[in-house]
């Protein structure tokens, strides 16, 4: 089993910026993909970002391209989610996701390309 904790979200004006962090614990070894999710309020879940065990493969949904940024912490477990020129429309509840699939075996887009998840982190981007 491996288990997800999400850190760092906030309240920020538009414009702002936020970094968000993700830790797993557990079976880590098994993670091959890092990634991260949005849900907003009456909206559906939102693919927002995914890295590679490596950190070589990125990539990013297209509502946040050029704005935000995925990486990997010194230990390959980690994860974070650097997020620059917020606006209000990228107000939401983010989760971080690990999967124990490879990167190039899934689209890791999907919610279903993911095997654990985390609680959420809740994002607030005001005007």
């Amino acid at each position: 089993q491996v288990q997800v904790v999400e850190s760092g979200g906030g309240l920020v004006q538009a414009g702002g910026s936020l970094r968000l962090s993700c830790a797993a614990s557990g079976r880590t070894f098994s993670v091959k993909v890092m990634g991260w999710f949005r849900q907003a309020p009456g909206k559906e879940r939102e693919f927002v970002a995914a890295i590679s065990r490596t950190g070589q493969n990125t990539d990013y949904g297209d509502s946040v391209k050029g704005r935000f940024s995925i990486s990997r912490g010194n230990a390959e477990n980690t994860a974070y989610l650097q997020m620059n020129s917020l606006k209000p429309e990228d107000t939401a509840v983010y989760y971080c996701a690990a999967s124990e699939r490879y990167w190039a075996t899934i689209p890791h887009v999907r919610s279903e390309d993911y095997d654990y998840w985390g609680q959420g982190t809740q994002v607030t981007v005001s005007s």
